[in-house]
């Protein structure tokens, strides 16, 4: 049987269309005005490749949004932040309780993100996939002269063709959220390294865990990830700590690194998340594992944190910045690996959701 096209509609059907289609084209996100949007932030450059790749990303989503991120350093984007100068910060380091409540509004942090952090060396000369035991690289941080063919080295190494050259040590010069994490993974592994330096957490306000470090022995300083991993790259037999996104795309090697279990593991996005399944959060959310258990997990993982305020200088503004911090929380993780990060845990972004629920205004009164 045939249907009438005629039959299709009555007259009733299509005005109650017609009113329907013009309610649609009035509720349209495309006809009301659209306030253009900056929301700034600044801290860690551990995280700045992923910042940026989440700004363009996120722009894209909302063209009225621009993201303003600049790659200070951690310990000046939580002066900023607490100055109240950026919107939101990043820190490898994280704020404690105490401090975080001092901020204008009240204040929360989360995991944005996690990375590793590898102990990157100029390739020329040396071998590939070179392994490093635990107790000589804390010895070389704590200024004591060594040579590449040092007997542990070799005996990592088997058959490794090794110089006898000087290692040069090359450190970053500015405040960092990755010389935070990486001298809590030393002092947690070397006692003369814990007695002597402690760990890098702050106390109070005034002390923002200054993650500027004194470093003994004879180091090459420079700033940033970028600057710390360009310095390898120019400099023949050096070695240092840095983000492996930063090493990874100036073509250093990575030398595997020995875990709590003896193993020697390999840097990789993989063996980061094998570490972070390994770990669970305090309710402050602010966690440190400077010397993770698991046989393959990685020694030296860190979260950045991101800082947001309970308010802002107008509603929409704190809207936006919530809302881009649940885009970097659920769509932004796809973008981890590319940046040289890991991709966040369930269980943390969950966690990372909630406390942004939490900033949450209650609805007015109705009495």
């Amino acid at each position: 049987m045939k249907t009438n096209p005629h039959h299709l509609f009555s007259p009733w059907t299509a005005a109650f269309v017609v009113v329907f289609v013009a309610i649609l084209a009035a509720c349209s996100p495309q006809t009301a005005p659209v306030e253009a949007r900056t929301i700034t932030g600044a801290g860690s450059t551990f995280a700045a490749p992923l910042m940026k790749k989440w700004a363009e990303e996120y722009s894209r989503r909302r063209p009225e949004v621009r993201i303003d991120y600049q790659a200070v350093g951690s310990g000046e984007g939580e002066k900023r932040f607490l100055t109240g100068e950026v919107d939101f910060a990043g820190t490898d380091a994280g704020i404690k309780s105490d401090v975080l409540d001092e901020a204008s509004r009240g204040a929360i942090q989360i995991p944005i993100t996690a990375g590793i952090i590898v102990l990157a060396y100029n390739p020329d000369g040396l071998p590939t996939d070179l392994k490093l035991p635990r107790d000589l690289y804390a010895d070389l941080f704590l200024g004591k002269p060594l040579k590449w063919d040092d007997a542990r080295i070799q005996t990592a190494n088997p058959g490794a063709k090794l110089p006898s050259a000087n290692i040069a040590v090359v450190v970053r010069q500015d405040s960092s959220g990755t010389t935070f994490a990486f001298s809590n993974h030393l002092a947690a592994i070397n006692s003369t390294w814990r007695g002597r330096f402690g760990n890098r957490q702050p106390k109070s306000a005034d002390d923002l865990g200054v993650k500027v470090l004194d470093w003994p022995g004879a180091v090459l300083p420079a700033p940033g990830n970028d600057g710390v991993a360009g310095l390898i790259k120019r400099t023949p037999y050096s070695i240092g700590y840095v983000q492996y996104g930063a090493a990874r795309d100036v073509g250093l090697e990575m030398a595997w690194l020995q875990n709590k279990a003896g193993t020697f593991v390999q840097p990789t996005g993989t063996s980061g998340l094998e570490t972070l399944l390994n770990v669970k959060l305090p309710p402050n959310r602010l966690g440190y594992f400077p010397d993770p258990e698991g046989e393959f997990s990685y020694p030296i993982v860190t979260f950045t944190w991101m800082l947001i305020r309970g308010g802002y200088r107008d509603d929409a503004q704190f809207q936006v910045v919530k809302d881009f911090a649940r885009w970097c929380l659920a769509s932004g993780q796809d973008y981890s690996e590319a940046a040289g990060n890991t991709r966040l845990a369930p269980q943390v972004i969950r966690d990372g959701e909630k406390a942004l629920r939490s900033l949450e205004r209650p609805a007015p009164s109705s009495q």
